[in-house]
């Protein structure tokens, strides 16, 4: 049995509904990637630590 995903959205989603951007979810071992315009479709999934090190990059790349 899986257990339900508990998807996030970053707070800075835009104006209107905020729906403009990804969402992602902490799984077991995993961090899974939708588009918050379509939930219902297909998702990404990456290991954590993978997923992490994008995230240092773009923040590093931003400054």
């Amino acid at each position: 049995m899986t257990r339900p995903c508990t998807w996030r959205k970053s707070s800075f989603s835009g104006g209107g509904e905020g729906n403009a951007c990804l969402e992602v979810a902490h799984l077991d071992t995993r961090i899974a990637v939708r588009d918050s315009k379509a939930p219902d479709r297909a998702t990404l999934a990456f290991p954590a630590a993978s997923f992490t090190r994008f995230l240092e990059a773009l923040k590093e790349a931003d400054r």
